[in-house]
């Protein structure tokens, strides 16, 4: 099956809009930037949501939060709302979730995001091509991922440097 050409919106290095667009795959051009979102799930008692690379993927095998590009005419909160969906069938509305941080590398910016679903493991869909596993892992495994070479060294720096704040939204929350 042919795959659909994918268009990116092109912003400049004040993540202004420039009207013009830019094809995945294609390099970037210097001052021009494309977006990238990601989310970590949580539930609450001190787990995240993991989804593995499926093979013919970059990083194939190795282990991730959601995520991926925005795709031209996409707002940040729209494209991690089809992403989480596209990749783990998980349904949240765009106020659900919560940006963590916003960053800025060579031409891309990112915005990372955590949203609470406890979300039984049965209930989640995966993409074939995109993902082939899935898991509720605690910090402490996480950690050892990270060690062992499991988790996408891109999706480890990004944790090591968000994990505080992950930590504060996954704990239990007090009942009244």
């Amino acid at each position: 099956m042919e795959e659909l050409e994918e268009w990116n919106d092109i912003y400049d290095g004040n993540r202004v809009l420039t009207g013009r667009v830019h094809r995945r795959g294609k390099p970037w051009k210097p001052g021009e930037y494309g977006l990238v979102v990601c989310v970590w799930v949580y539930d609450r008692r001190g787990h995240l949501l993991l989804t593995r690379r499926a093979p013919g993927k970059s990083f194939a095998g190795t282990w991730e939060n959601s995520g991926g590009a925005a795709k031209a005419g996409e707002t940040s909160l729209q494209a991690i709302r089809r992403e989480l969906f596209e990749e783990t069938g998980i349904q949240a509305e765009e106020a659900e979730f919560e940006l963590l941080e916003s960053g800025r590398d060579k031409n891309t910016f990112y915005d990372f995001y955590c949203l609470y679903r406890p979300v039984a493991l049965e209930e989640i869909r995966l993409l074939p091509g995109e993902t082939d596993n899935v898991m509720w892992a605690s910090f402490g495994k996480v950690h050892w991922m990270i060690r062992t070479g499991k988790i996408c060294k891109i999706i480890a720096s990004q944790f090591l440097r968000q994990e505080k704040w992950l930590r504060l939204r996954s704990l239990p929350k007090e009942r009244d």
